[in-house]
C-alpha cells in the first residue's frame, strides 16, 4: 500500500473570547483609514491607477463585529485535519477557513505561528480579527469581511485519489465566489492550496487577494524572497521626518535605515515591505531560523505579490503582540504574505463572468545556514530559490492536476457556511461552478427574510433591521412601502452616493432609532441622536456614537447622554474625555488609574496613552504611560 492521506474532523479546544453580537448600526462608511497613500503623484502610473481603483467605502451588506470581549474561556472549534506521513494541516472552517496549524511530522516543528488563544481585536474591515496561522483575504484592502465567519466545507476526491478539503463562500461586498482546495498528496512534503475567485456577474468587479502567513520570529529569523527592491509603507510620518501621512517609497533590499530589513526583529516600528518581483523568478517567500529551517510559500504566477509585515520591537509593537496573543510566549510573530498585486493598496479588474485561479504550496524549507544568513543578499536569496527548486519546478503541473477536480461536485459535506450565496442566486440566477454549490436549504431565517422582496414586498417587523442588501437597491425602490423598506432604501441610496435621497428615505421611515441614528450621522444634527438614544438607551454602540458627536458640538449635552449610560469600556473612555473637556483632570486620572481594557482599540490608534498624557499635562504631573496603555505604532 502506498502513501496515505487522511482527512478527518476533530475538535480544537482553545481559550477564547466571545465574539459577541453584530453591531446593528449600518456601517455607512469604512473605518480603514490606515491605508491612505500621501504620495500618489510620485508613483508609477499602473500602481497609481490600481490604488485609485475599487476602494471599498463600506463593508455593507455586512454589519460590524465589535461586540467581543477579553474574557477567555475554553471553546470548541470544529477543525478539519489533512495529514500524510510528512505534514499535518489543521483548518478551521468556522472562522474564515483559517489554516491554523501546519506541523512538519518528522521534526515535530510547527511551521506557522499557532496562536494559543482566540482573541478578536479591531483590525479587520468589520472590526473583529484574530492573529495566527494563514488567513485568506479576499474582497478589499483590509482583513476580509469573512475572517470570523463560517465557510462551507466538503470532501472532494482528488486527482490522485487522495481526499481534497474544499472550502467556499460568497464574499458579500463584491459578490465574489471564493474557493479554497487543500490538497496533500500522499507522498508530498508540501500542502497545496488551490484558490479560485469566480465573478458570476455580468459586470467587472475589483479583485483583491492576499494570503497572510503568520510565522514565529526570533532575533535570528530571516525572510528570503526573490527581490532586490521593496515598496515600504509605514505608519504616520515614520521614515520621513516631519511627515504626518503614510507614504509608499521604493527602497533597496536588504539594507534599509542602517539595518537589514529581512530580519523582522531588527525593526523598531511597525512597517510593511511589498517586494518588487524580479523578472524571470518564480514567486515564493520563506522565513528561516538560525539553522536555515522554516516555512516556505510558493505559488504559480498569478499570485505575484510578496510582503513582509512586522509589528516592530518598540513598546507599542510588543504590546500589540501581547494584545493579540494574551500570555504571549517567545518573541511573537511576523507575517510573510502573498497577493495578486504588488501591494495591498491595489485592486485589479476581474472581468464579468470570469474566474481567476492559482496554486499555492506550503511546507518546510531547509537552506544552508551560512548561505541563508550571508551578507551577500543575492547569494542568500539564490540559496533559498535553489532549495525550493523541486517544488517550483512542479507547481505548474500540479496546478493542472488540481484543475481537473476544481469543478468536481463535493462528495461529502463537512461544514455549512452561510445562506447568502443561495439568496443571491435566487435573485440573480447566476451560474456558479458545480464544485461550489449554494443549496437553497443553507438559507436560515435570516436570509429567508429577504425572499419576499423578490415579489415586491418586505414585511416590516419589530426586529432590528439587518445589514442592507445594497445590491438589491432596485428591488427596494420598487417594493411596497413601510418603515423597513424606507430604512433600507436610505442605506442603499447612501451606499450609491445619494446622500440627499438617503436622508429623505430615513425621514419617511419615521420615529425609530435606526433611521434617526443614520440621519444624525449624515447631518451632524445631535437632536436625531438624542431621540435615537431615548428610544434605545441600552444600545452601547448608539450611545457611543451619540456622545462622540455631542462632544464635538455641545459638551453639556454630552454629559447628559453619559449620565445614564450602560457600563462598557467604550463609555469609560468617553467619560475620561468628557472629564478633560470639562476641566476635571482628577476624575480623568482616577478613571485611568483604576486600569481598564478597551477591547476595540484600533490598529494605529493609541487613545489610552494619549488621554494619559493629556491628563498628566492638565494635572501638572509627569507620570509615565503604563505599558498596558501603550499601543503606539511609531516605535517609541
Amino acid at each position: 500500500m502506498g502513501p496515505v492521506t487522511i482527512l478527518s474532523a476533530q475538535d480544537l479546544v482553545l481559550p477564547a473570547a466571545a465574539l459577541g453580537a453584530e453591531n446593528p448600526l449600518a456601517p455607512l462608511s469604512s473605518r480603514q483609514e490606515l491605508h491612505q497613500v500621501q504620495n500618489l503623484d510620485d508613483l508609477p502610473a499602473d500602481l497609481r491607477e490600481n490604488i485609485g481603483y475599487g476602494r471599498l467605502h463600506s463593508p455593507l451588506p455586512c454589519l460590524n463585529q465589535d461586540g467581543y470581549d477579553r474574557d477567555l474561556t475554553d471553546r470548541t472549534f470544529p477543525a478539519l485535519v489533512l495529514e500524510n506521513d510528512h505534514l499535518r494541516a489543521t483548518v478551521l472552517p468556522g472562522v474564515g477557513g483559517r489554516l491554523y496549524s501546519l506541523v512538519h511530522t518528522a521534526s515535530g516543528a510547527e511551521l506557522l505561528y499557532r496562536n494559543p488563544v482566540f482573541q478578536p481585536a479591531n483590525l479587520a474591515l468589520r472590526n473583529a480579527w484574530w492573529a495566527g496561522g494563514v488567513e485568506w483575504n479576499v474582497g478589499s484592502t483590509g482583513h476580509w469581511t469573512g475572517t470570523c465567519e463560517p465557510m462551507h466545507a466538503a470532501r472532494v476526491d482528488g486527482p490522485d485519489g487522495t481526499p481534497v478539503l474544499r472550502l467556499w463562500e460568497l464574499e458579500r461586498t463584491r459578490n465574489l465566489v471564493t474557493q479554497l482546495d487543500f490538497w496533500l498528496p500522499g507522498d508530498s512534503e508540501f500542502l497545496y492550496v488551490g484558490v479560485r475567485l469566480q465573478n458570476p456577474s455580468d459586470a467587472e468587479i475589483p479583485a483583491y487577494w492576499w494570503s497572510n502567513i503568520a510565522v514565529e520570529q526570533s532575533p535570528s529569523t530571516r525572510v528570503l524572497v526573490p527581490a532586490d527592491q521593496a515598496w515600504r509603507f509605514g505608519y504616520a510620518g515614520s521614515g520621513r521626518p516631519g511627515a504626518t501621512g503614510r507614504y509608499l517609497d521604493l527602497v533597496g533590499v536588504p539594507e534599509f535605515e542602517g539595518i537589514d530589513l529581512t530580519y523582522p526583529m531588527r525593526h523598531r516600528r511597525a512597517v510593511d515591505f511589498f517586494f518588487e518581483p524580479l523578472a524571470g523568478e518564480r514567486p515564493w517567500i520563506a522565513s528561516v531560523d538560525a539553522d536555515g529551517h522554516g516555512l516556505a510559500q510558493a505559488s504559480t504566477e498569478r499570485l505575484q505579490g510578496r510582503k513582509l509585515f512586522v509589528w516592530g520591537e518598540g513598546a507599542g509593537g510588543r504590546r500589540w503582540q501581547e494584545w493579540l496573543s494574551p500570555g504571549l510566549r517567545g518573541h511573537g510573530y511576523a507575517e510573510i504574505q502573498a497577493g495578486l498585486a504588488r501591494t495591498q493598496l491595489e485592486h485589479l479588474k476581474l472581468p464579468a463572468a470570469t474566474n481567476w485561479h492559482w496554486l499555492e504550496a506550503y511546507g518546510r524549507v531547509s537552506v544552508d545556514p551560512a548561505a541563508a544568513h550571508a551578507d551577500d543578499w543575492t547569494a542568500a536569496r539564490t540559496a533559498g530559490a535553489q532549495s525550493l527548486r523541486p517544488v517550483l519546478d512542479q507547481l505548474r503541473d500540479r496546478e493542472q492536476e488540481w484543475l481537473t477536480v476544481a469543478d468536481a461536485v463535493p462528495a461529502e459535506q463537512l461544514a455549512v457556511g452561510s445562506g447568502w450565496g443561495a439568496l443571491e442566486l435566487a435573485r440573480t440566477g447566476w451560474t456558479v461552478s458545480a464544485g461550489t454549490p449554494f443549496a437553497e436549504d443553507t438559507m436560515t431565517a435570516r436570509e429567508r427574510a429577504w425572499l419576499p422582496l423578490l415579489d415586491g414586498r418586505l414585511p416590516a417587523a419589530d426586529a432590528v433591521p439587518d445589514g442592507t442588501l445594497v445590491s438589491w437597491r432596485e428591488l427596494l425602490e420598487k417594493a411596497a412601502e413601510n418603515w423597513l423598506v424606507w430604512y433600507h432604501r436610505g442605506v442603499a441610496r447612501h451606499h450609491a452616493g445619494d446622500t440627499d435621497g438617503a436622508a429623505a428615505a430615513w425621514l419617511e421611515a419615521g420615529d425609530n432609532p435606526w433611521a434617526l441614528r443614520n440621519l444624525g450621522l449624515v447631518t451632524g444634527d445631535l437632536a436625531y441622536y438624542e431621540r435615537a438614544v431615548a428610544l434605545a438607551p441600552d444600545l452601547v454602540e448608539l450611545v457611543v456614537e451619540a456622545v462622540e458627536v455631542a462632544m464635538a458640538v455641545d459638551v453639556d449635552r454630552a454629559g447628559y447622554l453619559l449620565a445614564n449610560c450602560p457600563d462598557d469600556p467604550r463609555i469609560r473612555l468617553l467619560r475620561i474625555r468628557h472629564a478633560l473637556r470639562t476641566g476635571d483632570p482628577r476624575t480623568a486620572h482616577e478613571l485611568l488609574a483604576d486600569g481598564f481594557q478597551l477591547p476595540t482599540v484600533r490598529e494605529g490608534a493609541n487613545p489610552l496613552a494619549d488621554l494619559w498624557v493629556e491628563t498628566e499635562e492638565a494635572l501638572g504631573t509627569n507620570r509615565p504611560v503604563p505599558p498596558r496603555y501603550q499601543f503606539g505604532m511609531g516605535g517609541h
